[in-house]
Parts: C-alpha cells; structure tokens; sequence
C-alpha cells in the first residue's frame, strides 16, 4: 500500500485547482498518485470552501416542462426469487356487477318506511332527489342484501386488492 504524503507543493496546487473549481475526481488525476477521496478528505480537512463555480455549473439548466396530464400508475404483480418456473395465471374477470345496479323492478322497489328484515336494504340513486329507492330484493338470511349486492358489499380482501376501482 503506497503511503500519500501532502507536501506544501502539492497543498498549495490543491488549492489553487480547488479555487479554480474544479472537481475532485479532476484535481486527483491532476495531482497524480492521489484518489479523489483523498482529495476530499484533504479539502475538508483544510477547511476550504469558496470556489468558484465552472461555467457550466453557473448557468442553470432549462427544466423540461411536464406534461399536463396526470398518469396512472398500472399495478404490477409482485414476483420474488426465480420466476423462470413461475406459473402464468390468466384471471377471469367477472362482468361488472354495478353495471346491473339500476335494474330493479319498479313492484321491487321500496322506500326507507317499507323496509322489513327480509327485504334488501341497498340504497339506489342519491337520497336526497325523490326517485331514491331501495333494492327491495329478497334478502339473504342474516344479511342486510339480496344475493346480488350481498357480492358486491361483501367481497374478499385479496379480491379488493386485485381489482383497482374502476374510473367512472
């Protein structure tokens, strides 16, 4: 291992390539036989601080303007280790059971007063306008929903979390 010795020589060269500003990785090769490391840690050392600045760091660089449009993010599923031997699954997607949300027979449809234990409970449209309903459907024993809602309103954790909601 070669011992580097900071002569007065080599000092005062270092601190005149460090005022002139250039890099560390440049006053190295500049000085020979010294890393850019060693060049750091001397200039830290002599606690030298105000160069000057290169001409091509004094000018700022134009940004590249972003578009406007916001992107979104795809979610990816997470592999780890070998994925060579890794099984190719192809996902079935259901049909859209909120697409089927607004067809209730209208001798189904009830009002918040009309509702029973066995009757659906899922709201339909936005309460405060007056063609606001309830689904009405036979309701599941020891739930608050027909069949078809009850899959909407219950659905397993990984289920959600596989299905990103949809943009509407």
């Amino acid at each position: 291992m070669t011992v580097i010795t900071w002569t007065d020589d080599r000092v005062e060269q270092l601190k005149k390539l460090w005022e002139a500003g250039l890099s560390a990785s440049q006053i190295a090769a500049e000085l020979g036989n010294v890393t850019r490391n060693a060049v750091i840690g001397k200039v830290h050392r002599l606690g030298l601080s105000g160069r000057a600045k290169s001409p091509s760091s004094a000018v700022p660089r134009p940004r590249k303007a972003r578009p406007a449009q916001h992107m979104m993010r795809v979610s990816r599923p997470v592999s780890r280790g070998n994925t060579a031997l890794a099984h190719a699954f192809e996902v079935e997607l259901e049909p859209d059971p909120i697409a089927y949300d607004n067809v209730v027979p209208m001798s189904q449809r009830l009002s918040l007063l009309e509702l029973s234990e066995a009757t659906c409970h899922w709201p339909v449209g936005d309460p405060s306008t007056p063609d606001f309903f309830f689904c009405g459907g036979k309701a599941l024993s020891g739930l608050p929903y027909c069949a078809h809602h009850s899959r909407i309103a219950y659905q397993p954790a990984a289920d959600r979390r596989r299905h990103s909601p949809k943009a509407r």
